[in-house]
């Protein structure tokens, strides 16, 4: 069940870093500079920032922040913070939604901020990708189901 804007409450630790890691982001072609800070299951916290190339094959906020997770041993997602730059949503895009499917459980809160760092709008994980697809549709174990 979705919880109000004015029930999510953002550590300032959380809002900082991803405040930091947004204005860290590699941008020169969209200017669209993306964060993203979530914690694990464990309560560790990791931060990404997107990243642009010539190609227009870049990195988006969430994958680099889930890389660091999955890179430090962790496989499950409590909560992630994503901010853009303005004060408009900056929701998760598609294949982002399918990477945090991947590490989500039925409790994690997605919880999009504005550009200074307040809460917009939260989702749990079916909210943000409903009917998903995941690991448990290939006989796979997953923290969803």
């Amino acid at each position: 069940m979705s919880k109000a804007v004015n029930d999510i409450q953002v550590p300032d630790e959380i809002r900082q870093s991803a405040l930091n890691v947004r204005d860290n982001a590699y941008v020169p072609y969209s200017d669209h500079p993306v964060g993203a800070v979530l914690i694990s299951e464990s309560g560790k916290t990791y931060a990404g920032c997107n990243v642009e190339s010539a190609n227009y094959k870049g990195l988006c906020a969430e994958a680099s922040a889930i890389a660091g997770l999955v890179s430090s041993g962790e496989r499950a997602i409590r909560t992630i913070y994503v901010i853009g730059p303005g004060e408009d949503l900056c929701t998760p895009c598609g294949d982002c939604r399918q990477r945090i499917r991947e590490f989500a459980t039925p409790q994690t809160d997605i919880v999009v901020l504005d550009g200074n760092g307040a809460p917009l709008k939260h989702y749990t994980m079916d909210e943000l990708l409903p009917d998903s697809f995941g690991p448990e549709n290939l006989n796979k174990t997953s923290g969803m189901r």
